[in-house]
């Protein structure tokens, strides 16, 4: 595949490419990165034809065939069953698909009854499926767009293994960085700042490592020719105080000024970082704040019920674990909404909800509505400066939240926790779509919320920079006797 000068833009106001070329070979794996928002999966629908670029061409191989993993299921598909799910992979019918099916289950670990619809998988076991869903079609070139969202360790580790071992081309787009560095030889670099591709030689850590030192050398290079400008500058104006043939040595000097103004270099920008924030608790409550007897989880693809005994409190943090498939996230929704039998929230708690696939965000309200409606009692222009602080400009906040990147989603979803002031905290998956500069931002807000929380995420670098003080796995509950 090669991008021959290739230009794209969504709008005027929203460049994406601009004289973009580059080459891949055969059997090559490259990891595609770039800030949130900057387009990389807009790169994928460029490469698949689903988009079309405005100047320049891209030229793929003849008969080679493409597959992409996408970030999450349409939502117009959730209603089918597990078999026309895969059917959907192939553009004529498959009348012995079940075997196939059978086959690519096993390679991403996942078993289940053909029969059994999409929405009734977890988040975990879905990421699965979409992996599946493109490997079922072995194709020459494989995309995957954060592949890793919602995997366990398990997931993770046999994802990586079966990419290793991949014999044809993968692109891959993700913010995991231990992922990255497992498989990839190489990085394409999209900088949103100059809509250019760059091209780096090696896996993740040694990009990151290479850009840094790059950065430093040109700051480094910018400085000293600053200090040599000033200095030209302070002689010029000296000797042009003195007068008569000084003022020929203070033109030259003004000259040799310029040329060393000229000869700085645009320092590569980096992604920026949102700031530090603080999810703070809005009226607190005192004595206990949510209260657990017993929940429901699956088990063999049956919901069972389980004695649990939790009583969480203002200050207590709470990490749920389990497999994929166990029902983390259902489970999670029910407590937010207060439809789980066996959990009381007390009366009077406000409830912060963030879930991995954004549904309680309204796609078509703008994101000045999104943020407006979590408010509590705050002016417009501390809105504005929380929206800011999540990278939210006031371009953005004109969009649709439906015209978002993942990434960017998440953003706004942590900017509406903050504006709504939670007593109790329920995070879903909070790293998912989330660039890695990000994440240190938000554990640490994370780490020193004060009200009641309740975790669940896969990403254990992540949760390790957060107080836990009570783990439940729902893999060992005991079961309800009925």
């Amino acid at each position: 595949m090669s991008f021959q000068n290739v230009s794209f833009e969504h709008s005027i106001q929203k460049p994406i490419l601009e004289e973009v070329s580059f080459t891949t070979r055969l059997g090559s794996k490259i990891a595609l990165m770039g800030q949130n928002g900057a387009g990389k999966s807009t790169m994928f629908q460029l490469i698949t034809g689903e988009q079309s670029p405005d100047e320049g061409n891209i030229r793929l191989e003849k008969d080679l065939s493409i597959a992409i993993a996408r970030q999450v299921i349409p939502r117009d598909e959730l209603d089918l069953t597990l078999r026309d799910f895969f059917q959907k992979a192939f553009k004529e019918q498959i009348y012995d698909i079940d075997p196939r099916i059978d086959k690519i289950l096993e390679v991403v670990n996942l078993h289940a009854p053909k029969e059994k619809q999409i929405k009734d998988f977890s988040g975990g076991q879905q990421a699965r499926l979409l992996l599946a869903f493109a490997l079922i079609q072995d194709p020459d070139l494989l995309l995957l767009d954060e592949p890793t969202n919602n995997l366990d360790r398990d997931g993770i580790d046999h994802l990586t293994q079966f990419l290793i071992n991949y014999k044809k081309t993968i692109i891959v787009i993700s913010h995991d960085a231990e992922f990255l560095s497992a498989f990839t030889e190489g990085v394409l670099y999209l900088d949103t700042f100059t809509q250019k591709i760059e091209r780096y030689v090696g896996n993740y850590k040694d990009v990151v490592k290479e850009i840094t030192a790059r950065v430093e050398k040109e700051r480094r290079k910018n400085a000293a020719l600053e200090k040599l400008v000033q200095e030209k500058k302070d002689r010029a104006n000296f000797f042009a105080n003195k007068g008569g043939k000084m003022r020929i040595l203070a033109k030259r000097m003004r000259e040799s000024a310029a040329e060393a103004e000229e000869s700085k270099v645009d320092v590569r920008r980096e992604d920026k970082a949102i700031r530090d924030f603080a999810i703070e608790v809005g009226e607190h409550h005192a004595g206990e704040i949510l209260n657990i007897k017993s929940l429901t989880i699956m088990r063999d693809h049956k919901l069972v019920t389980c004695e649990a005994n939790i009583s969480l409190r203002k200050n207590r943090h709470l990490l749920l674990t389990g497999p994929n498939g166990i029902g983390k996230t259902t489970l999670l929704e029910h407590l937010a909404n207060g439809t789980q039998k066996g959990a009381q929230i007390s009366e009077g708690v406000r409830v912060g909800y963030y879930r991995q696939d954004f549904s309680v965000l309204d796609f078509n309200e703008t994101v000045y509505n999104s943020l407006n409606s979590a408010a509590t009692t705050l002016n417009e222009q501390k809105l504005r400066s929380i929206a800011a602080g999540f990278l939210i400009s006031d371009k953005f906040m004109r969009t649709k939240i439906g015209d978002l990147s993942e990434g960017q989603k998440g953003l706004v979803a942590f900017a509406r926790l903050v504006l709504s002031k939670p007593n109790l905290l329920i995070l879903d998956e909070p790293t998912n779509h989330i660039n890695f500069r990000h994440l240190p931002v938000i554990a640490k807000a994370i780490d020193r919320y004060e009200g009641a929380l309740i975790l669940v995420s896969h990403a254990t670098e992540f949760v390790d920079q957060i107080r836990i003080d009570e783990v439940l796995d729902l893999d060992k509950l005991k079961q309800v006797r009925t």
